[in-house]
Order: structure tokens, then sequence, then C-alpha cells
């Protein structure tokens, strides 16, 4: 048997220099297991995942033949995400976190499997594709907050920036790899293989998250209930330094998210043969950030990093809708995603180094829904602004607008650019209990 591994256990090493500055820190790999056998599980159940987030679309538009139909898909998606992402923050904090995770894994598998029955059906059906989508999105918005509260349990409190980046470099690399292959599979072989292969992923998934160590609840946490999931949102509000943190990713998504007017900037660009780069570019720059995050260990002002960041993709997007030429459009597209992973690091580093163990999940159900609802909205609104005003301009106003509405959300909450990971006394408190408890015998 394996001896077992502290989740504190500390790495003694000198800083680094050069080129492995720039490296991802590998501090919370080496030091914990339970941190190895999630990420694995995060990376393989993620790349499934963004199999079917391809193929679920293009086999919807092959039973209608409607863009109206396809978009309908991120409707019913919408409502379970916000009602269960509120009350998933809940149940993370009331319920056995590992447990959780599992079922919902599982839950996700056995919904790839729905999906690969009805696509070998002679006359497949719509109806199941809008059921799995909905119920996908209820078990996402469980699964999120037990995870995202799971991490400072079995991450050293100083290694959370880190392992936070990893994670990061865990998404992207999905995000820029899994539509990639995707494409290829459901063009070349059919949309069966591409579900079964995302359910088979999630077999595994769950055969790896079964092992890491139980993570009850804390004694302090309250059951699941409206008033459990008011008083989280009441400790976000009273946390100015935090509140930031949600409404500064907020703005950026829903004012200057350019994702649902790229196919109509393509055109007017006469670079059709662009669009699927066009896309690629956000989680490129993301991918790009993460792995030369090593320097993200070494930064104590989050607050300022999250708006830096958020200031810069308002501005990288605004050049990209005033710029004539498509590969500085690509340019400034792929900037913009490495300022969003930039801001997407720093506010996990908040979040996880100073929420109390009681209140993750709650505070991780309203974080699920800031950078989710934003996105979705975004796309309201700059296809709305491109209609009524023209593409190009959507693209720079909304870019714009996402810069003065960051300038002034830093005036606004002081709290945010003034906070120091080294001095913040929620940030103190949390390392000083995670130090005692390690300190205190077995």
């Amino acid at each position: 048997m394996e001896p077992a591994e502290s989740a504190e256990t500390p790495v003694a090493a000198a800083p680094p220099s050069g080129l492995r500055a720039l490296l991802p820190d590998l501090a919370p790999w080496r030091a914990s297991r339970d941190f190895r056998r999630l990420w694995v599980s995060g990376l393989i159940s993620n790349f499934g995942s963004f199999l079917t987030f391809v193929a679920l679309p293009v086999q919807m538009k092959e039973l209608t033949g409607s863009a109206a139909a396809v978009g309908a898909i991120g409707a019913v998606e919408l409502v379970p995400l916000i009602v269960f992402g509120l009350y998933g923050g809940a149940l993370a904090d009331a319920l056995d976190k590992r447990r959780l995770i599992v079922w919902s894994e599982a839950g996700q598998g056995v919904l790839s499997a729905v999906l690969l029955v009805n696509a070998m059906l002679p006359h497949p059906t719509v109806w199941p594709l809008y059921v799995v989508a909905a119920l996908s999105s209820a078990l996402g918005a469980v699964q999120r907050p037990a995870l995202d509260s799971l991490w400072p349990r079995i991450v050293a409190h100083e290694h959370l920036p880190a392992a936070t980046a990893l994670n990061s470099l865990r998404w992207t690399a999905g995000g820029v790899a899994g539509p990639a292959l995707a494409g290829v599979m459901v063009a070349y072989a059919g949309l069966a293989p591409a579900y079964a292969a995302d359910a088979a992923t999630f077999v595994v998934s769950v055969a790896l998250v079964v092992r890491i160590a139980a993570q009850p609840a804390s004694h302090e946490a309250a059951k699941p209930s409206l008033r459990a999931i008011a008083e989280g949102a009441r400790y976000a509000w009273g946390r100015k330094e935090l509140l930031g943190t949600y409404v500064v990713d907020l703005a950026a998504m829903f004012l200057a998210m350019p994702l649902a007017v790229l196919p109509f900037l393509a055109d007017e660009l006469d670079a059709r043969w662009a669009l699927g780069l066009m896309y690629a570019t956000v989680p490129l720059g993301s991918l790009l950030v993460s792995v030369t995050s090593g320097w993200t260990s070494r930064v104590h002002r989050h607050g300022r990093m999250v708006v830096l960041a958020a200031l810069l993709w308002g501005l990288a997007v605004a050049a990209a809708g005033v710029v004539g030429d498509v590969w500085l459009v690509l340019l400034f597209l792929t900037v913009a995603g490495g300022c969003d992973m930039v801001s997407g690091i720093f506010r996990g580093a908040m979040w996880n180094q100073t929420i109390p163990d009681a209140l993750r999940g709650r505070l991780a159900g309203i974080e699920l829904l800031s950078y989710s609802v934003g996105p979705q909205l975004g796309q309201v609104r700059s296809g709305g602004v491109a209609a009524w005003w023209g593409v190009r301009a959507s693209v720079w106003s909304g870019g714009l607008l996402c810069a003065g509405a960051v300038g002034l959300l830093a005036v606004c909450l002081p709290g945010l650019t003034r906070y120091d990971a080294r001095t913040n006394e929620h940030a103190v408190r949390l390392r000083e209990e995670r130090a005692a408890a390690v300190r205190t015998p077995a």
C-alpha cells in the first residue's frame, strides 16, 4: 500500500529562473495524489464532453435544418444552469463532495449513452436532444460547485494559484483539441462514435474519482435550502473584493463576448476560410497563458491582475473590431483569450484562498452563474447591436464598453485592487487554519 500523501506537503525548492520560471508550477501535482487523480479525470471527461458539444448541434441541424432549433439548445440549458447552479452550491456544502462528483459524472455518462442509442435508431428523434441538453446542464451545474470547493481541501494553501493554473491548462487543452477531433470524427465516422467515445470517457473518469479520499461536509455546513443559498449570497455581498471578481467577469463577458458575430465578421473581411481560426483564437490564447503560467504563483496582488486582465480583454476585443486585416483580427482575439485566462487564474486564486470551507460550495454556485450567464447574455447583446449598428461596430463598441465598465467597477470597489494574498484577513485566517490542521496530530 502506498504511503499517504498530505495536501500540505512542503516543496522546498529554489525559485525557478529562465524558461522554468514560465512553465506551469507542478507543486500541486507532486504534493497531492488526489489532485493528480482529479486532474486526469477532468481532462478525460472534458475531452469527451467536447465531442458531444460539437456532435449534438450537428445532429440537431441534420434532423431539423433549422438554425432556431439549434439555438434553442442554449435556451433549454440556461434555466437548469441558473437553478441547479445555486442549489448545487448548497448541496456541495452539505454533502460529501466526492460522492456528489461521482454520481453527477455517472449521470453524464448515462446521458451520453442515451444520445448514442438515439443516434443508432433508424429514425432518430429531436426531443431526446433537448431533454439531454437540459439534464446535462443541470448535472454540470450540480457538479461544478462540488469540484471548485474540493480543490482547496486537497491542495496546500500556498499551492492554490498553481492548482488554478493547472486546472485552466486542463480545460483549455480540451477546448482546443476536443472540438478539432470532434469535427473530424463527426465528419468521417458519424455521430454515434462521438457519443460512444464520450460515454467511455465518463467510465474512466468515474473510476479515477472514486479512488480519491472521501470529502464529507464540514461541521459548520448548513443543510441545502433557500436560507442557505441566501446566506452564501450575503457573504459574497459583504466581501467587496470577492464581489468585485464576480461583477468584473460578468461585465467583461456581457459587454465584450464576440463569438455570436464571428461568422458575419468573417464575411465582412471576405475571409470565410478563417472562421474556424477565429473560433479557435480565444481558447488558443488561454492555452498559451496556461502553459506559461509559472509566473502566476509569484504574484500576490490578485485583484489588480483581475482588473488589468479584464481591461485588456476589452481593449483587445475592441481592436479586433477596428482593424480590417483578418490576421490582425486573429492576433487580437488570441490576445483577448490570453487576458481572459489571466483573469480566471487570479479570480480562482482569490476564491480558493479566502472562502471558508463551509461556504465554498455556495460561493462556487454564484461563481458558476457569473462566468456562464454572462457569455450567454453577451451573445444576445452582440447579435442585437450587430443587427442595429453593424458587425464591426458591435465588436469594437462592446470592447470599449467593457474597458470603461471595468475601470468604473475598480473605482467603486477599491477593495478589489487593494487585495493582497499575503495580508488579506480572510486569506491569512485560512492559511493559519490550514497550518494549524497540519500541526494537529491525527
